[in-house]
């Protein structure tokens, strides 16, 4: 698309309640006077105040950029690199230099365009709204780059395109012995022991110890569910006290940005182990030196390796061993090769290759079905298998021949089910899994006693269900974690699929139906979240260039009345400090169809601080008469991320005083599936 092109983009959207997808047109225009969070989820706002990375760009720019050259942005976002670029060549029209910002994103690009007319940049920098490879030399601009400036980099580092952007650009818009910002970037990693990132990702051995019957992970069968085996990007300094360092930091693959570089790579690394322990798992990190005399850097390392502020996006990384783990004795040498494709970088150890089957070796990526590494652990807890088990017996209880409705993608429900009763016909939704819900389940089937012949998977989409598809036989039992494939990123009422999938089969219940979940309380908490706040705040000037317009915060999601409530592991926010004792705000009937529905709750602070914003989460009832509460809030566990939702400015609390307490009120909107939070402070 050409820089005058005013073409369209879709975009695809999530039905909360549904669980569909569809393909929405984003307009030509971002709305002036009343923007919309569209880009909230992104990390561009994250990234926008992350202020050492700012100045390194600024520095590493400043000291390579020339006058009357040719400066190419790859992924420009709000072109502030490109900014940065012109304003680096010193002339006021840039008479013979030239910046050209490449930016394939659309709402990004009309963002971009604003920012650039605020701070009279629009006449000084091209903008194309394309990729990089879809970029042309006589077509589109008139000569090669002199000077390449990119930031497509992630967690993991070659997760956003890295290589093959760089390899296109090599052969076919820039000159040669052209200079670039970065100019290279190293990848680190250093061997942990960590019981806790162990239980993200063995189930095996895990449920290996529990006396329940289920067997998830049947011996023999230990690649039908896991992990995928990739890097999983972490806040490794919250964990900190749960890892042991069993060596110290190593390098593992160096690129350079001022050449081509290789789609693919191998290294042996052989690390001397600094104690005795079991290797659970690789954390990894990269450090970028920006200019090419080695003087500007940018690190994401830990906090025991360096200092380094928190920031969303740009964490550690995490790769897993297999099974147990590899001990290793001080002193020692663990052999250890690493991969790189265009797109990732993966591990394996030599001494554990030769323990394992060359099968098993080679179908590790073969996983019927790879859930999250929290989803493992859950499944993996024996508290919460303990409490569903004993909650579904009570539902089971006096019931004979029972039919019953797994409304979710949870496969645990559907083998206990078939395991508890040797009566029970189950029909599965598996609405995210689908097909490979059912493979699982067979394959499992003879290791947790149910014959198929008793359950059926329907990844049925309609919106009410006759007796026709309950074989002319009333639901006894629906239950749900809840749990949706895919959703694990969402806010937490985004779970309320199941209160629809419950309305969906109203007219096949019976009328003492066990509906478990029953119930669904939204709960909240005040925080001091100072470390997630600034990385959510409103933009000003960031070196020297305004971002400060209220469509560009708005657009961007920055913290204010009108923001939206987001995900995040609490956890894993930096410092956190609760403020508050938790309050209800509001209950979801579940035994009821899906209906609208508010509620407020009154806030008492107990702890003196500054407030940033509030926790909300979701507690679900699984029984009432027993009283089986699966909690999702902060502190209860790490394994759910909850909304938050931050204030535009931070609140002094002072116990007792003034700011003693405040209002937070909810309104759940049935039609979207959309929940409005407001806060009165």
């Amino acid at each position: 698309m050409s820089p005058e092109s005013t073409g369209v983009m879709f975009q695809l959207r999530v039905d909360p309640l549904t669980g569909n997808s569809e393909w929405v047109v984003i307009e030509e225009e971002v709305d002036d006077t009343s923007p919309k969070p569209m880009l909230a989820t992104t990390s561009y706002l994250d990234m926008l105040n992350d202020a050492p990375r700012n100045k390194a760009y600024r520095d590493a720019i400043d000291k390579t950029v020339t006058k009357n050259c040719h400066v190419l942005d790859i992924g420009s976002g709000t072109g502030l690199l490109s900014m940065m670029g012109a304003r680096a060549m010193g002339t006021e029209e840039l008479s013979a230099g030239m910046v050209t910002a490449c930016e394939s994103y659309l709402p990004m690009v009309k963002l971009m365009k604003k920012v650039l007319r605020a701070n009279n940049m629009d006449h000084k920098i091209r903008v194309f709204n394309k990729r990089s490879d879809e970029l042309q030399v006589g077509v589109d601009i008139d000569s090669r780059a002199h000077v390449l400036v990119s930031e497509i980099l992630d967690s993991e580092l070659l997760g956003e395109g890295l290589i093959p952007t760089l390899q296109h650009a090599y052969d076919n818009l820039l000159v040669e012995n052209y200079k670039t910002v970065p100019y290279r970037a190293t990848t680190y990693a250093q061997l942990v022991e960590s019981t806790y990132l162990w239980k993200l990702h063995d189930l095996f051995n895990n449920e290996a110890d529990m006396e329940d019957g289920i067997h998830l992970v049947p011996k023999g069968k230990e690649n039908v569910l896991g992990v995928k085996p990739q890097q999983f990007a972490m806040h490794c300094d919250a964990m900190a006290e749960d890892i042991r360092l069993l060596s110290e930091p190593f390098k593992i693959f160096e690129f350079e940005f001022w050449k081509r570089p290789d789609s693919h790579g191998e290294k042996e690394v052989c690390i001397k182990a600094t104690d005795d322990g079991i290797v659970h798992a690789v954390i990894s990190w990269w450090v970028l030196e920006l200019d090419d005399e080695g003087e500007i850097f940018y690190s994401t390392a830990p906090k025991w390796i360096g200092t380094r502020n928190w920031c969303d996006h740009w964490k550690q990384c995490v790769w897993f061993t297999k099974g147990k783990g590899l001990s290793v004795c001080k002193d020692t040498d663990v052999c250890m090769e690493a991969t790189h494709t265009e797109t990732n970088i993966s591990y394996g150890f030599k001494a554990q290759r030769s323990y394992v089957d060359d099968h098993e070796f080679r179908s590790q990526d073969s996983h019927i079905i790879n859930l999250s590494p929290e989803r493992i652990a859950i499944y993996g807890d024996s508290y919460w298998r303990l409490s569903m088990l004993k909650a579904i017996n009570h539902a089971l209880e006096e019931k004979e021949s029972p039919l019953c409705v797994v409304g979710d993608d949870s496969v645990f429900l559907t083998i206990s089910i078939a395991h508890l009763s040797k009566s029970a016909h189950i029909i599965s939704l598996f609405p995210g899994i689908r097909e490979k819900g059912f493979q699982y389940l067979k394959a499992v089937a003879d290791e947790n006693g149910y014959s198929m012949d008793r359950v059926e998977v329907i990844s049925n989409r309609k919106q009410q269900w006759t007796m026709d598809d309950t074989h002319q036989k009333k639901v006894d039992l629906l239950i749900a974690e809840p749990f949706y494939f895919g959703a694990e990123a969402m806010l937490p009422w985004q779970n309320l699929q199941f209160w629809s999938k419950r309305t969906m089969l109203d007219s096949v219940l019976s009328e003492d139906v066990c509906i478990m979940p029953c119930k669904g309380i939204l709960k909240a908490c005040a925080m001091s979240l100072p470390d997630l706040w600034r990385s959510r705040r409103s933009l000003e000037k960031i070196e020297g260039f305004d971002h400060s317009m209220s469509v560009v915060n708005s657009t961007l999601g920055a913290s204010s009345s009108e923001s939206p409530c987001l995900p995040f592991f609490i956890w894993q926010c930096g410092e956190v400090e609760k403020l508050s004792d938790t309050c209800t705000i509001m209950e979801f009937d579940l035994m009821k169809p899906l209906s609208s529905c508010r509620g407020k709750a009154k806030v008492e602070f107990v702890e003196a601080g500054v407030c940033h914003g509030f926790a909300v989460w979701i507690d679900w009832v699984m029984d009432s008469s027993n009283n089986i509460v699966m909690s999702t809030g902060p502190g209860d566990s790490r394994f759910w991320k909850q909304g938050v939702k931050l204030f535009a400015e931070a609140l002094e609390v002072n116990v007792g005083g003034g700011t003693g307490t405040t209002l937070i009120e909810a309104y759940f909107d049935s039609s979207s599936g959309q929940l409005e939070l407001s806060v009165n402070v």
